[in-house]
């Protein structure tokens, strides 16, 4: 099925860098750069300037601690400035040092008028994003990869293909287009020099080793609580996604106590014929006496939703989590315009996911399995696939291409700090906050990601592993912080995860809308994978354990994706 267009409101500001004198209709402009805004936009460009006009700043920007900047920059800065406004002035006073003094969420552009430079700036853990263009001249960046779709040809990056058929999201620097490149967390990028450096990495420190584990789950408690005081609004109430688990359930029960306005709290479920988490997630809307909502999503919902799900998105992102991240955000913009969540828990204190690849160092000696191959079928996507279902010129151009996994694996830090340390640069970045934050975004929503705050991050590498997983025993050092926040059932709890039953969606209800999506000779994925092999799959043939759904529904994902994009 071709897709529509979707609004312009699902693109955004962009910039020009280098020869735009023969640009025209630009926001703002001044020598070597200019700014554009989508014609019918009604938005305010997020633009401010130094004190002596001297550095200008664009960008998304979400600052924990101005008010500390604020008092820093002194008569400089005034307490009602933005948080773009009091970046602009510290630039002027430190310069590209302004980033490491910088706690929160940022994509952020600074232009130096009188030196003629430009700065690209991330946050540590890439609660914002920042793509630009790296053929022809001018160089265009953004903070939406859509946005900048006018500015590049439509080659796909086939190494950034093979990475998305493995992990239902792109890593890395790359994106599925070989023009445009994606600025990792915790960089900066400087013109004219085109020069890319880290002021920030993530670094395996354990300290305190000598310490009890409550001792590292009292200052874990101190951070959390001060975290998510910063992170709660104003004089207004808040929402938390609360599936029910660890992570979301800690969160929502710092919200209740700490926040002096209603705390909505919002959960899904696929109907009766499905298993749900409702249980544990009411219980613990109760215990913490907020406002509770319930959303149940059709399989019908599920297959309308996901065009416009792909259209908010930047890169694609396969998890079938998109449709309902979407949903659920739509209701709760009817009571709120700032909502949490528990995303960050797993990566930071040794969730389940780390276990398949725990039992490969364990046995690996005996399985003669190589790290990094095991950390890709660790994902459960369709590594094992490749040579079958990318066509054989695709498959002969990336097969031996090296893995952006590859450095982390092999470092010398403890095995889970490792796996930690790539699930917070990768999967955070690329997948988890990018998927939340666009499409709360899209809802009119902000998204404020606790435990993913880079100071929780930093934490979470000085623990001592065998506290975060203690035997059989997952998180134990954020179990423990929490412990007199939530009732047992929910510290002690098996953790499930939020099971979405694409399964069930293929095998029942969409198979005849997927086929003609997939099988399409005119298919936008034609030209690149094997469509035999998805034929067998949508018939559910061969390996009656193997996880066709997840995988249709990451096929289904790229195929609407590049519709759309390919209809602008």
């Amino acid at each position: 099925m071709a897709q529509k267009s979707h609004s312009t409101a699902l693109t955004t500001w962009c910039l020009a860098w280098g020869k735009v004198d023969n640009l025209t209709g630009a926001y703002w402009q001044d020598e070597q750069i200019a700014i554009f805004l989508p014609p019918s936009s009604t938005s305010v460009l997020p633009l401010a300037f130094s004190p002596s006009q001297r550095f200008v700043t664009i960008g998304e920007v979400w600052l924990s601690n101005r008010k500390q900047l604020v008092q820093q920059l002194e008569d400089s800065c005034s307490s009602s400035a933005s948080d773009l406004q009091i970046i602009a002035t510290a630039w002027e006073r430190w310069g590209v040092e302004t980033l490491n003094k910088l706690v929160g969420m940022f994509g952020l552009v600074v232009w130096d008028r009188q030196q003629q430079k430009l700065w690209l700036g991330r946050d540590r853990t890439g609660g914002q994003t920042l793509y630009y263009t790296v053929k022809g001249t001018p160089c265009w960046i953004a903070p939406s990869l859509r946005s900048l779709a006018p500015y590049h040809n439509k080659e796909l990056d086939l190494v950034a293909l093979r990475d998305y058929l493995c992990c239902a999201f792109v890593p890395g620097e790359r994106t599925l287009w070989q023009q445009v490149r994606e600025l990792r967390p915790g960089t900066v990028l400087q013109f004219p020099k085109k020069r890319i450096r880290s002021y920030w990495q993530l670094q395996e420190q354990i300290t305190g080793t000598e310490q009890l584990l409550s001792w590292h789950s009292h200052h874990l408690r101190e951070l959390l609580e001060q975290v998510v005081q910063e992170c709660l609004p104003s004089n207004q109430p808040v929402g938390v996604f609360l599936s029910g688990g660890l992570d979301s359930s800690a969160i929502t029960a710092l919200a209740a106590k700490f926040h002096s306005e209603p705390v909505h709290t919002y959960s899904i479920h696929f109907g009766s014929e499905c298993p749900n988490e409702l249980e544990f997630s009411s219980l613990v809307a109760q215990h913490c006496q907020t406002q509770h909502h319930i959303l149940e999503i059709s399989f019908r919902q599920m297959w309308e939703k996901l065009p416009e799900t792909m259209a908010w998105l930047d890169d694609p992102i396969g998890d079938p989590l998109t449709v309902p991240n979407l949903l659920i955000g739509q209701l709760a913009r009817e009571s709120v315009e700032v909502v949490l969540n528990g995303e960050g828990g797993d990566p930071c204190f040794g969730g389940p996911k780390n276990q398949p690849m725990l039992l490969n160092q364990l046995y690996g000696t005996v399985t003669q399995q190589d790290p990094l191959p095991a950390y890709l079928l660790a994902f459960k996507k369709c590594a094992l696939d490749l040579p079958q279902l990318l066509k054989p010129e695709v498959w002969g151009v990336v097969k031996m291409e090296p893995y952006v996994f590859s450095e982390d694996l092999e470092s010398t830090a403890n095995w889970l700090n490792r796996l930690m340390a790539l699930n917070i640069k990768f999967k955070g970045a690329d997948h988890i906050l990018t998927k939340v934050n666009n499409l709360t975004r899209a809802a009119g929503l902000q998204a404020r990601s606790p435990l993913f705050d880079q100071r929780i991050v930093e934490l979470s590498m000085q623990i001592p592993p065998e506290y975060k997983l203690s035997g059989v025993e997952e998180k134990a050092v954020l179990k423990q912080a929490v412990a007199d926040l939530l009732p047992e059932e929910i510290i002690y709890r098996p953790k499930s995860g939020m099971m979405v039953p694409v399964q069930l969606g293929f095998n029942q209800y969409w198979r005849r809308e997927a086929k003609a999506l997939l099988l399409n000779r005119k298919a936008a994925i034609a030209p690149y994978l094997n469509q035999s092999i998805i034929r067998n799959w949508l018939s559910y043939r061969g390996d009656p354990w193997q996880r066709y759904g997840v995988k249709l529904w990451l096929l289904v994902s790229l195929e609407i994706w590049l519709q759309i994009m390919d209809n602008g």
